[in-house]
């Protein structure tokens, strides 16, 4: 071993990285203990969070808009800016998290949408309120991507794949958990004015307690071991995987970091992995598009086209939303019995099948079929939603976890920021009906994508050529 005089550090032995990506491969293939599975779902919370706000709103449009008298362009602006914030986040986000380990990551996130979103209480403007939505998108794209790498790199095989799919349960959570909150305040007759901004900022308080019961959650042994920072690492993984490394040494070293821009160059080199991420970007695309155009905009529609009254519209989306979440739980379940591939194409074609039917019941003028249109909707999306994030970060290096899954986060939200920018303006033109026949070709893509582009992927574990088959416990 020699110094580094100028810098005054010890330069790593030949071999550690050969000795690295053996007890990542090692952990990978570890069972995990009680602590990494309540990580997991400390973890997966986020996603609560996260529908909370990208939801409450769509509640609560109709009293910001008699308030601020909106465009239909602005209007659309203000509802899609946190998808805007999220995509910049999930590009960023993933990066930091790969750069700077995933514990930063995660808790300064929290700490920024504490923030932001009291913040929305106290907007004058839909420009203001435009603006701190923005931002506020950026916690929540950053945190999604360093909290899916987090579940992929402390959770047992199969058993992250099953948590990762709970995404969509949660969504359903935080978004029944919306409708409830907004409708009790609704019907203590409360100032509309005063109920959108105090709906907004309830966020904070989901959001805080997810905050406390992350502090005592450790970094990853992944992340730590790629940065180098090997006794921290052998500490976490005895505790989350019953297994203190020895092939480590027990000195810390600084390792060189790859290269951010190899990313998808190593994606491409492996036949599986390529054809599942380019799955996982298309599925995240399709998921997103198809659900914020009709799913995002159900409660105005809703009234809009005479289905319902306000209050009875979020009783009825809010059974909707029940319907959703069960899929949302189920999905994990099915993924065990279908695999990728099949729940995948039943969630399409269950989502492209109804999304026709609310087109024709709403043209026919059906009214009370459109709410069961929309209940399979949400189930065929629930269950097309639930693996995409997890497939781009399950396939994709170890090294790379952070940044393929802000990466494959990246579709997700910029697919939301179109269609709720559009949406609005698409049935202002063309009128609900055909603009949903028109969503429904998305869903249709997705269907084909998980037929013919997606191989079967279910209990993957990601290996990198350099790691000798020794290297895996039997």
């Amino acid at each position: 071993m020699t110094i580094d005089v100028a810098k005054g550090r010890a330069e790593p032995p030949a071999n550690v990285r050969e000795l690295s990506d053996q007890a990542i491969q090692r952990v990978l293939n570890k069972q995990g203990t009680d602590s990494g599975r309540r990580n997991g779902w400390l973890m997966i919370s986020t996603i609560l969070i996260e529908a909370w706000d990208l939801y409450s709103i769509s509640f609560l449009l109709i009293f910001i808009k008699d308030e601020f008298h909106p465009s239909a362009s602005m209007l659309g602006l203000t509802s899609a800016a946190v998808q805007g914030g999220a995509l910049l986040g999930a590009i960023f986000g993933g990066y930091l998290s790969d750069r700077f380990g995933r514990r930063p990551v995660f808790l300064t996130t929290m700490i920024l949408f504490v923030i932001l979103a009291v913040a929305q209480a106290f907007a004058t403007n839909m420009w203001e309120l435009a603006a701190i939505r923005l931002l506020l998108g950026f916690p929540l794209g950053s945190d999604v991507a360093s909290s899916y790498a987090y579940i992929m790199e402390t959770m047992p095989k199969q058993k992250r794949e099953v948590m990762g799919s709970r995404w969509q349960g949660m969504f359903g959570l935080g978004e029944i958990a919306a409708i409830i909150v907004i409708t009790v305040l609704y019907l203590t007759g409360m100032d509309h004015g005063t109920l959108w901004r105090l709906g907004l900022a309830l966020g904070a308080v989901p959001a805080l307690a997810l905050l406390i019961g992350r502090l005592d959650v450790p970094e990853t042994t992944s992340s730590l071991i790629l940065r180098g920072r090997f006794r921290k690492a052998k500490q976490v993984a005895k505790e989350v995987f019953d297994d203190d490394l020895p092939m480590l040494p027990d000195q810390d070293y600084d390792l060189k970091r790859p290269r951010t821009r190899d990313f998808l160059a190593d994606i491409w080199k492996h036949k599986t992995r390529r054809r599942a991420s380019i799955f996982a970007w298309i599925s995240n695309a399709c998921q997103g598009a198809e659900f914020t155009a009709f799913g995002y905009y159900l409660p105005v529609i809703l009234v809009l086209t005479g289905v319902s009254g306000i209050g009875a519209t979020n009783f009825l989306t809010g059974a909707i939303y029940l319907v959703a979440t069960i899929s949302g739980f189920v999905a994990p379940i099915a993924l065990q019995r279908l695999g990728h591939r099949g729940l995948s194409q039943w969630g399409f074609g269950l989502a492209f099948v109804s999304l026709l039917l609310a087109a024709l019941f709403l043209q026919v003028e059906w009214k009370w079929l459109v709410p069961i249109a929309a209940a399979g909707l949400m189930w065929g999306h629930y269950w097309d939603a639930s693996n995409g994030m997890t497939i781009a970060s399950m396939v994709a290096p170890t090294r790379y976890k952070g940044t393929a899954s802000g990466f494959g986060y990246i579709f997700v939200k910029a697919a939301s920021f179109a269609t709720i920018y559009g949406f609005p303006q698409l049935f202002d033109h063309l009128g609900v009906p055909l603009a949903t026949v028109l969503i429904s070709s998305i869903s249709l893509v997705g269907f084909l994508a998980a037929r013919f582009v997606l191989p079967e992927v279910y209990g993957h574990v990601e290996t990198d050529d350099e790691v000798p088959a020794s290297a895996v416990p039997a």
